[in-house]
């Protein structure tokens, strides 16, 4: 049986409510900043700035109380984008944060909304594969992100080598993952992975869901980690 549990909409406010007058501005001046960066970097198809406000700032931190269940230490987003939920996270939680991407061209625009943001304190980024950086920093991260990244099986290959002991993976999924989750289930423990929880929730545009699935790292994996670069999605357990 699935951990499933429904959020409601309070829980998103109290997290609203939490927020500091800093933290909010900062949280409009980043989705600017991204809006402002997309005109000449592909970084996200939503440029309405309520659309936007909902489905990268509110999905993103819906996440939080999740970061914040997960041991003390070093954050990663894996494949971040526009920096969601990476940024956003690293704002209210104050962790320090990596933000990872592939894409040069990405990387560079996230340096710059990082000057501006003035976070070069607590985030920095890396340019390159995970595979690459489990490599450079193996079991460094306490906590470790992926949204609308690849499926649930691949994330745990690509996070298992890079987590710390009891550390945790929060994958931002739709909602319509039992099958994924199904399978994620079987091979979690190939990984040195368990299941943990699922929790589904709505956004409050009504219509949008979202389900936030978290793995925890128990042991080490009974597999040699990381795989060559691109193996973990092109070939999956």
């Amino acid at each position: 049986m699935f951990h499933v549990k429904q959020a409601k909409a309070s829980e998103l406010d109290k997290i609203n409510s939490t927020l500091s007058i800093e933290q909010r501005e900062l949280l409009d001046l980043h989705l600017r900043y991204v809006i402002e960066e997309n005109k000449t970097t592909n970084l996200t198809r939503i440029t309405d700035w309520e659309t936007a406000k909902i489905l990268h700032v509110e999905d993103s931190l819906v996440g939080v109380p999740f970061i914040e269940k997960a041991p003390q230490g070093d954050y990663l987003d894996m494949g971040t984008g526009a920096g969601f939920p990476g940024i956003p996270i690293a704002i209210t939680t104050e962790r320090k944060t990596l933000l990872a991407d592939s894409v040069g061209k990405k990387i560079t625009a996230l340096n710059r909304m990082i000057t501006k943001l003035s976070l070069e304190g607590i985030v920095s980024t890396f340019q390159g594969r995970i595979e690459d950086l489990a490599k450079d920093q193996p079991e460094n991260f306490s906590v470790i992100t992926a949204r609308a990244l690849s499926s649930l099986s691949s994330l745990l290959e690509l996070a298992s080598p890079l987590l710390k002991m009891n550390g945790h993976l929060i994958c931002y999924k739709s909602q319509d993952i039992d099958d994924e989750l199904m399978h994620a289930k079987t091979v979690c423990n190939k990984f040195g992975m368990k299941f943990i929880e699922v929790q589904n929730f709505t956004l409050s545009d009504g219509v949008t869901h979202r389900s936030i699935v978290v793995f925890e790292k128990t042991s080490k994996p009974s597999i040699s980690l990381p795989r060559r670069v691109g193996m973990a999605q092109k070939k999956p357990f």
